[in-house]
């Protein structure tokens, strides 16, 4: 046989092993979803369920609780996305780009939170946060988090590609600063800026931690947390409580479909050619 064919054969079967693996737990906890409450447990192991209750998608579908903490959650997440983007396109081209006092010192000042775990700062955090009187809002979710060292890191890396001659030929112009950034800079930023809008996005979606501490409200649950909470007051009820997680699952999942082709040009990143 063809040593070109074994080797096409080898990687046909190697990515569909992966794509099994990724897709076996998505795929197992949607059909958990169609099970009772003791039959997702059930040992020993059983994929499908005796009988399909299309009723644990119905009942968590219309739980009032559960369509607001989505609502809540993806609006956040949108709103948190937005801003982000916003504030580290803005610092990162004025790292790259700009020449101001002390330049070195502050990129320097705006990189150390990139090696601090979170979790070292989360109380101090929560203090800061509890003294600003921002407990039980939405801006509590949103503005602490609106920086990120490493977007910021990636984002002046992209921007640092850019040809200088480009930039020299606007100002020559008559172009401010601003209009550089805002009609040359970011038109070209939209594969980076796919990249960093699903992090950012998935980073308040699938935040817990932060929620639980800040959150009391019932009008502003995030959607993990109501998760959560619903495993304790239901008992565990593990059918519903899966059918609930694949819900939430769902604006994450077309979210990549729909942005898949950008997330690809987003890693092959190389600035102008």
């Amino acid at each position: 046989m063809n040593t070109s064919v074994i080797r096409r054969t080898s990687s046909a079967v190697l990515v569909l092993l992966i794509g099994a693996s990724v897709l076996f737990p998505l795929a197992w906890m949607a059909i958990a979803g169609f099970k009772s409450k003791t039959e997702v447990l059930r040992s020993p192991f059983q994929f499908f369920p005796e009988v399909w209750r299309f009723e644990n998608y119905t009942a968590i579908a219309r739980d009032p609780d559960f369509a607001r903490a989505m609502l809540v959650t993806f609006l956040g997440a949108l709103i948190f996305t937005v801003l982000s983007l916003i504030v580290n396109a803005t610092a990162a081209y004025a790292f790259a780009r700009l020449e101001f006092t002390g330049k070195r010192l502050w990129w320097v000042y705006c990189l150390i939170p990139m090696f601090v775990p979170m979790m070292a700062i989360l109380l101090t955090s929560f203090v800061v946060v509890s003294k600003l009187g921002m407990l039980d809002t939405l801006a509590v979710l949103i503005i602490p988090g609106v920086a990120s060292s490493a977007q910021m890191f990636f984002l002046r890396q992209f921007y640092l590609g850019f040809p200088t001659a480009v930039e020299e030929a606007a100002l020559i112009d008559g172009a401010t600063r601003w209009q550089i950034f805002t009609r040359i800079f970011l038109p070209q930023s939209g594969p980076p800026f796919v990249v960093m809008g699903i992090f950012f996005y998935l980073a308040f979606w699938n935040s817990y931690v932060w929620p639980v501490l800040t959150i009391s409200d019932p009008d502003l649950t995030q959607i993990m947390q109501f998760l959560a909470d619903y495993r304790t007051s239901r008992s565990n009820d593990w059918g519903m409580l899966m059918a609930g997680s694949t819900l939430a699952s769902l604006p994450t999942i077309v979210l990549f479909l729909i942005f898949q082709r950008f997330i690809v040009n987003g890693v092959r990143i190389s600035g102008f050619k």
